[in-house]
């Protein structure tokens, strides 16, 4: 009673928790102009997009997705042999262990006529499976803790993945094991199946179990008589054979009892048979319940997420789908560091320190985020970073196992935190160069506000706006500026200049505008000046500096060799370690 219990209130947490995740897809989103959506209307979308996706071509592509990288995982095998066998290992194994043994009244019973799980072949299948689930567990445990894959981090979770696993294994073997030595679960059978009352009858099966099936008597010891054996046969062959075959063939479980041999009787009457017993199914049973809040999960949400992937995208897929897609693509992360190992500043995680610049971290910060979690300021400021510093260079994308679009996700996120009214000063540097190409995903407001909000941090940040607006003297020059340019091969080349002002006549930015020094404050020219006589104030607060698109025309009409759109990607990097130096001291 105490059982069905324990499993009916496991499957109900179960259920419950997979209702919340799928609820979550539909309630929660990256992007505050997502939220104006709604719940309903995603839902709607989705069953609308569902249903013209199963009766139309497109089934095709998703047949050959789930089977080639749900169930094959093709995609991994692409990319890594090892750890495409210990997630082959591990998924197959455990799968058809749960499928032969969890499930056996359910699936074996029904296919299999006379079906026991004690005799061949399924005995030896149910420890074969749990072996190849072991053994994928074990390359993971090496991968992780003894290998130490680059930039592949282990957080609780992945901890008790690979724990719980594991110890419902363990238990398991060991339950078999103890069951083989167990004298307590020989009467019990003896009773239960042969009904033997002749005391010499129960002793000579009794003997011919612990000769052949590895049973521990306290009554039969030392060398055995032939007749007893020979009635034991006999009575084994009436009562026992037609569902029992010789223990050896459960190699997990047998090797298991060989080892508790001198101590089996002793566990035997301490009652740990039935202590493992309630432990195997404890564990069976937290694991089911706590599956769905688990990284566990993407063994539903995997093989999902790279099918929808196979069928979607941007450009033609209803908006309330993609922002369902996204939610959902979160719970698909299996935390497995390839995209962290692929990335391509990942290299600048061990200058900065700020983990949210690895793909597989972002992705815990932002599902923190998409459901509402309280983040400070700080943790705000660290994920934009993160993402900010991403190169789009869509190694992360292309490498993921379970497909998540990757690249779409630190779009969608990045303009959400931009949005929050945090100045980023990335925003100034050639980062910001996909966010101009994808420009048009955006609202010109949404585009410009966050573009204007950090300009006009550092332009204050400098105080100096418009030089026919200031008086400029000594205490606005800096020798420092023109030392640290002196230290780069490119930024040194500022003396060169004799103000000849080819550079500002050669400028698309400048020929843009029909009054140039009203709307930009400073031209290239004055720019150069402005270093040679260190006045930092007034270069930084410029809007030439920053409006700059880093075309090189300056620099190649130059007649003095000065590399003037170097000198302005050397002043932009001052600027910008200057600026966060002092409003975000470390």
């Amino acid at each position: 009673m105490m059982f069905l219990v324990s499993l009916y209130f496991a499957i109900f947490i179960f259920l419950v928790g997979v209702i919340y995740k799928i609820s979550g897809w539909f309630r929660y989103s990256l992007d505050s102009a997502d939220d104006e959506i709604g719940a309903r209307k995603r839902l709607v979308a989705a069953v609308k997009g569902i249903f013209l996706t199963v009766f139309s071509k497109k089934i095709v592509i998703i047949i050959k997705v789930f089977v080639l990288d749900g169930l094959l995982q093709v995609r991994v095998l692409r990319e890594n042999f090892s750890r495409w066998l210990m997630h082959m290992l591990i998924f197959w194994g455990f799968l058809l262990l749960v499928l032969m043994h969890a499930l056996e009244s359910l699936i074996p019973k029904h296919l299999f006529t006379d079906y026991y799980s004690t005799v061949n072949p399924f005995l030896f299948l149910r420890d074969f499976f749990a072996f190849l689930a072991a053994t994928g567990i074990g390359i993971a445990a090496f991968r992780r803790f003894i290998l130490k894959v680059p930039r592949m981090s282990t957080n609780a979770m992945d901890y008790y993945a690979i724990s719980i696993v594991a110890f419902i294994l363990i238990s398991g073997i060991f339950l078999e094991g103890f069951k083989i030595t167990s004298y307590t679960a020989f009467m019990q059978m003896q009773e239960d199946y042969a009904g033997l009352e002749n005391e010499d009858e129960i002793q000579a099966l009794e003997t011919y179990w612990v000769r052949n099936y590895g049973l521990v008597s306290p009554n039969v010891k030392g060398s055995f008589q032939e007749n007893v054996l020979s009635l034991g046969e006999d009575l084994h062959a009436g009562n026992c054979a037609e569902c029992h075959s010789r223990p050896q063939a459960a190699f997990a479980g047998y090797a298991v009892s060989k080892m508790i041999y001198p101590v089996a009787l002793g566990l035997d009457r301490a009652g740990a048979g039935t202590f493992l017993w309630y432990i195997h199914f404890l564990l069976c049973f937290v694991g089911l319940a706590y599956l769905p809040f688990s990284k566990m999960f993407h063994i539903f949400t995997g093989p999902l997420s790279l099918m929808v992937n196979s069928v979607m995208d941007r450009k033609r897929s209803d908006p309330a789908n993609i922002a369902t897609r996204q939610m959902m693509e979160l719970d698909a992360c299996t935390h497995c560091g390839t995209c962290s190992l692929r990335c391509s500043v990942g290299i600048a995680f061990e200058e900065l320190s700020n983990v949210n610049i690895l793909p597989s971290e972002k992705l815990r910060a932002i599902k923190s985020l998409a459901a509402d979690k309280k983040l400070s300021a700080k943790e705000l400021r660290t994920l934009l970073e993160g993402l900010y510093l991403c190169t789009n260079c869509l190694r992360c994308t292309v490498v993921c196992p379970v497909g998540i679009n990757l690249q779409e996700l630190w779009f969608k996120v990045r303009e959400s935190l931009l949005q929050k009214g945090f100045p980023e000063v990335l925003m100034l540097s050639p980062l910001s160069l996909y966010r101009g190409l994808n420009c048009d995903q955006l609202s010109e407001d949404r585009y410009q506000n966050p573009l204007q909000r950090i300009k006009k941090a550092v332009a204050e940040e400098f105080r100096l706006t418009n030089i026919r607006d200031n008086t400029l003297t000594h205490v606005h020059m800096s020798q420092g500026l023109k030392k640290k340019l002196g230290l780069s091969a490119q930024g040194n080349t500022f003396s060169y200049c004799f103000n000849c002002k080819t550079c500002t006549l050669s400028c698309p930015v400048v020929k843009n505008f029909n009054n140039p020094r009203d709307a930009l404050g400073l031209e290239p020219h004055h720019i150069i000046h402005a270093t040679v006589l260190g006045l930092g104030d007034l270069i930084f607060s410029s809007k030439m500096l920053w409006a700059c698109l880093g075309c090189y025309q300056c620099q190649e009409d130059c007649p003095q060799g000065v590399r003037v759109t170097d000198v302005f990607y050397e002043l932009k990097n001052l600027a910008i370690r200057e600026f966060r130096e002092k409003t975000h001291p470390s």
